[in-house]
């Protein structure tokens, strides 16, 4: 049997030629997988904004949420939870999506931006990481959200469910979800390549928890550094497979669906990786933890298809142009309130902690 290190290696050099190979096959530049800019395509498909360039019924959400559902049937690993703060969650899940569209990309999307040679993406990493270093202080201080409590299978089974209808309506006729003809909604890989890419990535995630703010967490919390040699292992993947395309570009500018504001680049990460902390994992790890049954990272997926919805209604969303006033508002906010999060729901376990001393020594 492979040390867990061996397998998070694997599993890095896995997810990062899928996605060079979804973006070879049509998924926009550095883009072969982005959580955050699917949710917001996905968004766009159904209604919920108007934003006729990126708007497309992005399948690989369906493939990580099944796959990670299939895997945790198979090694009986399906367990319906819920109950744990569900409206912070939702917020906290709204607030990763602003911080990740006014950013333009989730923590695997900035992964693969280093990987093409975007320098913004580098000072993005260095926010998300300050970020997930602050969320983690609060960890040590005590910080956790409620507890959860067991479900009936019936609740884990709902997200799943509505994922196989929305994925057969799709198959049946397309025509019912809005689909952009330019812009990034208009790049995507064969469908039947991005539903087996998703379950893969999927099952992944579920078997290894990989997850780029797990990642950092751990180094900070434990100094375990098995996840970072799977996330150092994928960018490596996606650097090498750059080169031999003839597609890495080492520079600040001319980079694809990406802005040059180093302040915002930083700010917007350190608003993800930090409410990533609070919910425990990144966008890509919500949707596995959801595919495996647990209703509050479902809660918190619905705040990030939320979040994008408003992102794009109201102006949140950043351009290559570069990043709105509405943006920049709604990540300062963001960022107070989730320090204002968990320095409330530090006290709270630490006041119930000293209470159960009390009552314990008395």
């Amino acid at each position: 049997m492979m040390s867990i290190k061996w397998v998070l290696i694997l599993s890095g050099f896995i997810i990062g030629t899928l996605a060079l190979l979804l973006g070879i096959n049509g998924n926009p530049p550095n883009m072969g997988v982005c959580v955050a800019c699917f949710i917001r395509d996905s968004a766009g498909s159904m209604g919920l904004h108007h934003t006729e360039t990126v708007q497309y019924l992005r399948t690989e959400i369906f493939g990580f949420i099944l796959g990670s559902f299939i895997a945790a049937l198979i090694f009986k690993e399906f367990q319906p939870k819920a109950g744990s703060a569900p409206i912070i969650r939702f917020t906290l899940g709204f607030l990763m999506m602003i911080g990740c569209l006014v950013f333009l990309g989730c923590p695997l999307r900035m992964v693969l931006r280093i990987g093409a040679g975007d320098l913004n993406a580098v000072i993005g990493l260095v926010g998300l990481i300050i970020g997930i270093g602050i969320g983690s202080l609060f960890v040590k201080k005590g910080f956790s959200l409620p507890r959860n409590y067991n479900q009936s299978s019936i609740e884990g089974f709902i997200l799943p469910i509505i994922c196989i209808f929305l994925f057969a309506l799709f198959l049946w006729n397309s025509d019912i979800f809005n689909a952009s003809v330019k812009g990034p909604g208009a790049s995507h890989a064969p469908v039947w390549m991005s539903i087996i890419a998703g379950l893969i990535i999927g099952f992944i995630i579920q078997r290894t928890r990989f997850c780029f703010i797990g990642m950092a967490k751990h180094v900070f919390l434990s100094r375990n550094y098995n996840m970072a040699f799977g996330v150092i292992t994928l960018t490596l993947v996606v650097f090498l497979g750059n080169l031999y395309l003839g597609k890495f570009n080492l520079s600040f500018e001319n980079q694809p669906i990406a802005h040059s504001d180093g302040l915002w680049n930083f700010l917007s990460m350190a608003l993800v990786g930090l409410c990533g902390v609070l919910i425990t994992g990144c966008p890509l790890r919500q949707l596995a933890n959801a595919g495996q049954g647990n209703s509050d990272a479902a809660v918190s997926v619905m705040g990030m298809l939320v979040g994008a919805a408003f992102a794009h209604n109201f102006t949140y969303a950043s351009s290559p142009a570069g990043v709105t006033d509405n943006g920049k508002l709604v990540v300062i906010i963001g960022l107070l309130f989730a320090v204002i999060v968990a320095a409330i729901y530090t006290y709270v376990a630490n006041k119930a902690k000293d209470n159960g001393i009390s009552k314990n020594g008395a």
